[in-house]
């Protein structure tokens, strides 16, 4: 059995979801066996690139939408990865230089290249946290993200291709909401998740029975009740390629080639 992807300090010679990613983006922190459970799931799932490039991409809007049209100037962003320019910061600060993010992960190749993620305007600030997503309360009383976010005014929480690695037994709905929670009202929730609906049948079975590591795909009904209380931004939950994707290259992939539901949502006013 392949350890938790939020279990701590996590073996190379077992694949993480982080490296992974970053092997279908074209990077070279990943190791043989992040690159073979990467070749197995692209053969059973061929899109798979250009789901995670879409799903980058619908970060990136929705940061940016957030920062310009919302008055956002603190992200909280669980489950970084590893920095891929343009990172959160980066996006938030060309529009807000005096915004604030804070970012979460586990994974030891993250936190050594935690410097690229805190190269911060002079403005504004980063901090970076190594935590687990599955420890909520840990989080949100770090010291590093308290000198770093006010948490009575507005924060973007950032869950994008990260839940879904939270097998139902993790909570995730709990963890979800207990994170929102601790955030003042008007903040706001981005999610990705990736689902079983346009999915190889054989491979949605694969990952639901664990053999490409923990975690659990869960269909537009599941998804949206991670979304529930909150008021959706337009155009509601869609395919991430189709989040605000206007500006994007047209014809948009077909939701098929992502399988992979997004959203933003707001925290009501108190």
């Amino acid at each position: 059995m392949q350890p938790s992807p939020w279990s701590g300090r996590v073996a190379i010679a077992d694949a993480h979801p982080a490296r992974r990613y970053d092997y279908w983006l074209g990077g070279t922190d990943n190791y043989p066996a992040d690159r073979e459970s990467g070749d197995a799931i692209a053969a059973a799932f061929p899109a798979i690139r250009t789901a995670v490039v879409e799903n980058r991409s619908f970060l990136r809007r929705a940061v940016r939408t957030l920062a310009a049209q919302y008055g956002i100037r603190q992200f909280l962003d669980i489950g970084t990865g590893i920095p891929t320019s343009p990172n959160v910061h980066e996006v938030a600060q060309e529009t807000a230089p005096e915004s604030r993010i804070v970012y979460v992960d586990n994974d030891p190749i993250v936190l050594a290249h935690a410097r690229a993620l805190l190269t911060s305007s002079a403005e504004g600030a980063t901090a970076y946290v190594d935590a687990d997503l599955r420890d909520p309360h840990r989080i949100v009383a770090d010291k590093s993200l308290k000198a770093t976010l006010d948490l009575s005014r507005p924060v973007a929480l950032i869950l994008v291709a990260v839940v879904h690695f939270l097998p139902d037994d993790d909570k995730p709905y709990e963890v979800v909401a207990d994170l929102l929670g601790a955030l003042a009202p008007g903040s706001f929730l981005v999610m990705s998740h990736a689902t079983t609906e346009g999915l190889d049948p054989e491979l949605a079975a694969q990952i639901q029975e664990g053999r490409h590591g923990p975690g659990r795909l869960r269909d537009r009904d599941e998804f949206a009740r991670f979304m529930g209380g909150l008021d959706l931004l337009d155009p509601g939950i869609v395919s991430v390629a189709e989040w605000r994707a206007g500006d994007e290259p047209q014809p948009r992939p077909a939701f098929e080639e992502v399988a992979v539901w997004g959203a933003v949502g707001r925290k009501a006013a108190g």
